[in-house]
């Protein structure tokens, strides 16, 4: 191969799909500064507009007391690298007409303030949209703009818990049990990033902006998706069976020499295969195990079956031979064991940036879950310091070095 496919990632550029788009980003800790983060790896500017008081609390929060003392706290770095930062009381009068003057060269606006905070410091959509008719603003927050618990505080514990995700996750003795990241800021931040991208590209047809409603509960029942539908179409309420796949038999986690591997036979091909493969043939003409129904009928039989063969190899020669016959498999490994895995390393996907701050001279951060043919996504610079770019960003709006002294003074920036 010659294209562009068959390029070595270390020869591709950055990424530059939304290098003429400004973003003005009010959010904090997750679900917004994901969205955020994931344009700015496709380069566009993307700026933070931060409460002088502190900034977004992420940089309080991490594994590094050291590091949250410095304001750089890991859940901050993660993903606002690529970013600039301006420090803005927007409850002043003076710091609102700040922002309504950025506006004015800006294509979006993102905020995750809880509904109705941004209407009441006079910068909600509709005003902003007399300044700029072309403008796309983007709210998150927990439960959308709209319902009987638009109001509430929403953290994804919380929405882990009333989205149903927390009732399917875990088994009959551990459930409910929350997944082990923030997995609905996250599915929320990517939700945006996508409504964002769909509205700027449809403005350029119309010349038009929009205002999106991004509800965190709403972008998890979205993607829950099987677990959704077979309730809603089949009258089948989800249940929490811990490791293995609802959908077929034998799916899930077994125990091999040394520790848990994945096996999903899910085709009847599969399961034959895998049969043989752990001689285990006489499972074939046991009519308990004959089709896809008998075995998720019969499978806390058929997986006692199956990890007594696996004990003796271990998971990575299971892992080998059983993807080498077309029976898919993988070890179930640990955060740091699959970034240090060749597979991992081979796509880039952990980019290291130098940073001399907080006593780090580098640091390293996830790029998007994607690839390009002629361009790689990723951040052009480390995340920013607390109003880090206040002399750039406020002189393209008229305001010299004293100017922004006597407003930091009053801590308006």
């Amino acid at each position: 191969m010659t294209d562009a496919r068959s390029r070595q990632a270390t020869d591709l550029p950055p990424a530059d799909l939304l290098a003429s788009v400004r973003v003005l980003d009010l959010t904090n800790v997750l679900s917004g500064p994901y969205c955020t983060y994931q344009m700015a790896m496709l380069g566009a500017e993307i700026i933070k507009v931060e409460n002088p008081d502190g900034g977004d609390l992420a940089r309080q929060l991490g594994a590094s007391p050291d590091l949250n003392k410095h304001m750089l706290g890991t859940s901050f770095l993660a993903q606002n690298a690529g970013k600039k930062s301006v420090s803005l009381n927007l409850k002043s009068p003076e710091g609102a007409a700040l922002f309504r003057q950025m506006v004015q060269t800006a294509d979006v606006v993102v905020e995750n303030f809880r509904p109705g905070v941004m209407q009441r410091l006079g910068l909600g959509y509709d005003e902003l949209s007399e300044i700029n008719p072309a403008i796309i603003y983007c709210a998150i927050s927990g439960f959308g703009q709209e319902g009987p618990l638009r109001g509430n505080p929403a953290y994804d514990q919380i929405v882990q818990g009333m989205s149903g995700v927390m009732s399917i996750t875990g088994d009959k003795d551990s459930a409910p049990l929350r997944v082990g990241y923030p997995l609905c800021d996250t599915l929320g931040g990517l939700s945006a990033a996508f409504a964002v991208v769909s509205a700027l590209y449809a403005r350029k047809e119309s010349g038009k902006g929009r205002f999106i409603d991004v509800s965190m509960l709403d972008s998890t029942l979205s993607a829950l998706g099987w677990a959704v539908s077979n309730y809603l179409l089949a009258g089948v309420e989800p249940r929490p069976i811990g490791n293995q796949n609802m959908t077929a038999a034998p799916s899930g986690v077994f125990t091999a020499a040394d520790g848990p591997l994945n096996i999903a036979a899910n085709k009847q091909e599969q399961f034959e295969t895998l049969c043989r493969l752990i001689q285990r043939e006489h499972l074939l003409s046991d009519p308990r195990f004959a089709g896809r129904e008998d075995r998720k009928l019969n499978r806390d039989a058929l997986n006692a079956e199956i990890d007594a063969a696996l004990l003796g190899r271990t998971a990575a020669e299971w892992e080998t031979l059983l993807n080498e016959a077309g029976v898919p498999s993988g070890r179930v490994l640990t955060i740091p064991e699959v970034l240090a895995s060749e597979q991992v390393r081979s796509r880039r996907l952990v980019q290291e940036l130098p940073y001399e701050h907080g006593g780090l001279d580098s640091i390293r951060v996830v790029r998007g879950g994607y690839r390009l043919g002629d361009s790689e996504p990723g951040a052009r610079c480390a995340p920013p310091l607390l109003g880090e770019h206040n002399a750039q960003i406020y002189a393209e709006i008229g305001l010299d070095a004293e100017a922004i002294a006597a407003l930091k003074d009053r801590r308006i920036v």
